[in-house]
């Protein structure tokens, strides 16, 4: 099997608890405070790692504690990270999120490490792309970084799945037709089509100006409503998995890591959504990002007991 290569990344994540999310120029009293690993590129391999299949990541963190903690939990969590920067002129990326009692999040990054990322960075990804079935690429990293590490994973016939997030209005248009699949939310969707995503309708007429600009596959992640998909083919709906959500952070890379996993695994793109769906869900279900990616046997489990209702 070849492996799962991810170009992103890596935070230390300080997470506030509160009963419900402050207004603008409000405080509210917490309830709980926790630091945990994360960022959307450490996040991605970690939930691709645990579901079993082999996953490098490429990245910086500074010389710190947060940098050295981040390091040992991707190694226990098996990605691979010996083209890992330690970067000693700045510190480890953070995220500081604050989430409430429906599990609903606002999040706000300071890049760190992960600002300075580089082509130097990109000449440690080339050497990695000859045996990689996908590349996972997000926008916690310089854009600039993010189109070279696209343009090299074309060139060696990798296929990129690019995670639009944190939502950007700049994206240069030469980077969407190195995109193999795109996975936005709803914000970042509006954010890159500039109009409302909310519902199926508006999601599957996003899917088509994003494709339009050159992406092959547009995935629109709407949440508990499911997702669309669309190809040069069809456009289809995979709907959300029923469970109890309490914490909506690291859903979305759960999606890519399942989606990137079950690419890997050879399934078809149909069954590859079905995944993401999946994985994300189970991300849900427990606190925290990193530590809320699931196990394989956990995933089977689940994803057959779903199947077997006929909805998927």
């Amino acid at each position: 099997m070849k492996k799962i290569t991810v170009f992103g990344s890596i935070n230390m994540d300080l997470v506030a608890r509160s009963p419900r999310l402050p207004v603008p120029g409000e405080t509210v009293l917490g309830r709980d405070f926790f630091t945990a690993p994360g960022g959307k590129g450490a996040n991605q391999a970690v939930a691709a790692a645990r579901l079993g299949i082999p996953t490098q990541l490429v990245g910086r963190v500074g010389n710190d504690n947060f940098g050295r903690s981040a390091l040992t939990n991707l190694q226990t969590f098996g990605v691979q990270t010996d083209r890992i920067l330690v970067d000693e002129t700045a510190h480890t990326g953070v995220a500081i999120i604050a989430v409430d009692d429906t599990g609903q999040n606002h999040i706000i990054v300071v890049p760190g490490a992960n600002g300075r990322v580089n082509e130097t960075d990109v000449e440690n990804l080339i050497n990695l792309l000859d045996n990689a079935a996908v590349l996972l690429l997000q926008f916690e990293i310089p854009l600039t970084a993010v189109l070279s590490a696209a343009k090299a994973a074309q060139n060696a016939g990798v296929r990129v799945i690019l995670d639009p997030a944190p939502a950007q209005v700049d994206v240069p248009d030469e980077l969407y037709p190195l995109v193999d699949i795109i996975t936005p939310n709803e914000i970042e969707a509006g954010q890159l089509v500039g109009f409302p995503v909310n519902n199926f309708e508006t999601a599957a007429k996003a899917a088509s100006v994003l494709r339009q600009k050159g992406v092959g596959t547009a995935i629109v992640k709407l949440g508990a409503q499911g997702v669309c998909c669309a190809t040069a083919e069809s456009t289809f709906f995979v709907p959300a998995f029923p469970v109890q959500a309490v914490d909506t952070v690291g859903a979305g890379d759960a999606f890519n890591g399942g989606l990137a996993a079950a690419l890997a695994e050879g399934q078809t793109l149909h069954e590859a959504v079905v995944w993401g769906a999946a994985a994300g869900a189970i991300s849900t279900t427990k606190s925290g990002a990193m530590s809320s990616m699931c196990d394989r046997a956990t995933f089977d489990t689940f994803l057959i007991k779903e199947w077997r209702t006929g909805e998927f």
